[in-house]
Formats: structure tokens, C-alpha cells, sequence
């Protein structure tokens, strides 16, 4: 299906140059002289390249066809990712190079959104805050900042942040999947 520049939006998925990218930045430019168009930066659905692209206003590009299936993580496995589908529990596999750096927020038992694109699943849709336990960090010393210091803890799956003080060992703490920072404690 044809689309305009008029109706991009970031997230949105269209094929440029035959391969299909998504819209990860798109601001309009109007330059009083000469006609208005619209800079995008495309991140290739197959490639992962970044690409910054200029469209004249009111081009008409192809939306390509993704489909986001609601699907449950299963375990990794070395070189692969497992997860189920919610509705018909068929299994399928993504490696791990697909995923790069999502991989790390994963945890068993998590529902998420897993997006294809002819069959092939290319990418997962993280919840927003994921919760991990603090496996190891040094003991905040009360009195040693001013102002809100921060130090680093090892959770179970691996990653090293930057949490606050407070932060103990065994602690539950939410991490934001965007950033991959400390958000916030757990209540129990």
C-alpha cells in the first residue's frame, strides 16, 4: 500500500530502495525557499543499518507489512532465543545476534510482542520496565554524598547499573528497557 510522507511517523515500517526499513527519526523542514520535505533516519529491518534519508514533501513511499504476534519468552539457549505463541503454542527460535542488546531484558515467563516481516521474526517489543534482584553491590555508607550518589550492582542476569545508595544486595529493582537504566526499588 502506497502512503505519503504526510502520514510517516516514527515506528512506522516502508520499503526504500526495494529493502524494508522502519522510521526510527522524521521531522519536517519547510525552507521557505523551495519545496518542503521531510529528513527521516531508517534502521534496516534485515540489516540494522541506519540510514538518513530526504523525501520531497507528498512522495509516495510502500508501508510494508509487519505483523506483531503477542508470543511468551521461553529460556536462551547459547545461540538462540526460544519463545512460545500465546494462542496456538507454536514454538520458534531468534538468535541472538538478532536481538543484540534487547536479549539482556529478557526473562523467563515474560509476555511480549514479537514483530515478523514475511515469516521471519526480526525483532521483539520489550515491556517498558522489566524487574531484576541485586546479585551483588558494594554497601552504601550513610552520609558519603550531598546530593543522590549512586554506585554500581551486578543484577541475576548479568548487567551492571548504576543504582542508588540505598540499593542492597538482594533487593528488587525495575530497569528501563530503553536505557537500560535504574528506575526504581520494588515494594515487597
Amino acid at each position: 500500500m502506497a502512503i505519503s510522507t504526510a502520514d510517516f511517523k516514527i515506528g512506522m515500517n516502508i520499503k526504500y530502495n526495494g529493502a524494508p526499513y522502519t522510521i526510527i527519526k522524521c521531522e519536517f523542514m519547510n525552507p521557505g525557499k523551495g519545496s518542503a520535505v521531510y529528513r527521516t533516519k531508517l534502521r534496516g529491518i534485515k540489516t540494522g543499518k541506519v540510514l538518513d534519508v530526504t523525501f520531497k514533501s507528498g512522495e509516495k513511499v510502500e508501508e510494508v507489512d509487519v505483523q506483531n504476534i503477542k508470543m511468551q519468552f521461553l529460556y536462551r539457549d547459547g545461540a538462540s532465543y526460544f519463545f512460545m505463541n500465546n494462542e496456538n503454542f507454536e514454538q520458534i527460535s531468534i538468535e541472538t545476534d538478532v536481538l543484540n542488546e534487547k536479549g539482556k531484558y529478557l526473562k523467563e515467563g515474560v509476555d511480549l510482542y514479537v514483530s515478523f516481516l514475511e515469516g521471519q521474526a526480526f525483532d521483539i517489543q520489550l515491556p517498558p520496565k522489566v524487574s531484576f534482584k541485586v546479585e551483588s553491590t558494594i554497601p552504601g555508607v550513610k552520609g558519603d554524598t550531598a546530593t543522590g550518589g549512586t554506585k554500581p550492582a551486578t543484577l541475576d542476569n548479568g548487567v551492571v547499573v548504576n543504582v542508588p545508595l540505598f540499593v542492597s544486595e538482594g533487593d528488587e529493582i525495575r530497569i528501563n528497557t530503553e536505557t537500560g537504566e535504574y528506575v526504581e526499588r520494588v515494594r515487597k
